[in-house]
């Protein structure tokens, strides 16, 4: 039970943040239009329609055929139809949908706006609870585990938004944290989505990763990296699996650290502002799986300070994949200075660091002053962003307001 608990928390750790290989098999459909009702335990059911809110569960299929579980909160508790533009909500690592949903409807992102009259549509990445399906693979072979947080960027995200542009007719806003932020950064470098998207919303943000502070995460990193053969040979990295402790009591003896108190601070900095009951229900919904080569993608990009695609270290098999011996990287200057940003970041946080962040508001300095808001919390850390107690009014006040300027 201590070892499940212990892993458990470094998934909160890893919250949403950051840090197989085999046969390709890729399926292409341009189907964005089917509405397939979920059966059973799904997010309706369980989170939403509890607390007097209507809900909606659709379904999306990548381009690469993986099948997307989103969930629609189309009106607030007042039933009153929603009269402002549709808001896509976009999770980080090791979670799903229900992290925007788990404190109160006064609290909670995805109720606070829909009762404000946001058409709010939340989106479960590949892999997690609620979108294990896919076209023609299972999750228990190793293709469909050969993917990291460049396929989200390609494939996902363009598929969660076509999908809701196309069932709502609306331009949509965007709400990412962590690697959620990462892949909005990626398609918007290559100038996508844009005819489809009015704006973003960027907590904690990841891009450049290699001013981490010294420590745990880059520990973590540098044991990917040196044993990157046996990790690929997973597949599937489940945080409360066995490999996932040996992992961590690696870290912990490189370290000469006990893991067994305070390893929410170690991973993520200290957040200010989450208590304890928040913790438990997270440990009661269980952290999600992420592919073993997203977390190795991860881990060349604090290692190298590139914002690439994935490295597969033998320059052949780069030229196979990109026709080029190193993998290409993503250039953020090339992000429109003409779409609005909204930036937030915590003077606390230990993977979306202050330092990296300042290097990539450097790389957005051309922005247009009237379509860029940043907010610094000197007191925030990772996770206070989505779990603090006091983000509704230090942090998505703000962002209403940023949406309704855009």
């Amino acid at each position: 039970m201590a070892s499940r608990v212990l892993i458990s928390l470094i998934s909160l750790v890893l919250l949403c943040i950051t840090t197989t290989q085999g046969r390709k098999t890729l399926y292409t459909t341009n189907d964005f239009s089917t509405f397939s009702p979920v059966t059973g335990d799904g997010i309706c059911k369980t989170l939403v329609e509890p607390q007097g809110y209507p809900c909606e569960e659709h379904k999306v299929t990548t381009e690469d055929g993986y099948i997307l579980s989103l969930q629609r909160i189309p009106t607030g508790r007042s039933d009153k139809k929603a009269d402002k533009p549709p808001v896509l909500i976009q999770h980080g690592l090791f979670c799903d949908a229900a992290i925007w949903l788990f404190n109160s409807p006064e609290e909670s992102l995805g109720f606070i706006l829909a009762d404000i009259g946001f058409d709010v549509w939340l989106v479960n990445g590949r892999g997690t609870k609620y979108s294990t399906m896919h076209t023609s693979l299972n999750p228990n072979e190793m293709a469909y585990w050969n993917w990291s947080w460049d396929e989200l960027a390609s494939y996902d995200l363009p598929a969660s938004v076509q999908y809701v542009y196309n069932n709502t007719g609306k331009k949509i806003h965007y709400t990412g944290h962590s690697q959620g932020t990462l892949i909005a950064f990626v398609a918007l470098s290559q100038g996508k989505l844009l005819n489809m998207l009015r704006s973003a919303a960027l907590l904690s943000p990841i891009a450049h990763m290699n001013l981490v502070p010294p420590g745990i995460t880059k520990v973590a990193a540098d044991l990917f990296l040196a044993n990157e053969v046996y990790w690929l040979g997973l597949r599937e990295f489940i945080p409360n699996a066995n490999a996932a402790l040996k992992l961590v009591e690696s870290i912990c003896d490189s370290l000469s650290l006990n893991c067994a108190n305070s390893l929410l601070p170690l991973f993520t900095g200290p957040n200010c502002c989450i208590n304890s009951s928040k913790i438990h229900f997270y440990l009661d919904h269980e952290p999600n799986p992420t592919s073993t080569k997203n977390l190795i993608h991860f881990s060349q990009m604090i290692r190298t300070g590139k914002i690439a695609k994935y490295d597969y270290v033998n320059a052949a098999q780069n030229i196979q994949h990109y026709g080029q011996r190193v993998p290409p990287t993503y250039d953020m200057t090339k992000i429109s200075s003409e779409f609005p940003l909204f930036l937030g970041y915590g003077g606390n946080d230990f993977l979306s660091d202050v330092q990296d962040v300042k290097v990539l508001l450097n790389d957005l300095s051309d922005q247009d002053a009237n379509k860029r808001v940043v907010l610094f919390k000197d007191d925030y850390a990772h996770a206070d962003f989505i779990a603090g107690d006091n983000a509704k009014q230090v942090v998505y006040d703000p962002i209403i307001a940023f949406f309704n300027s855009h």
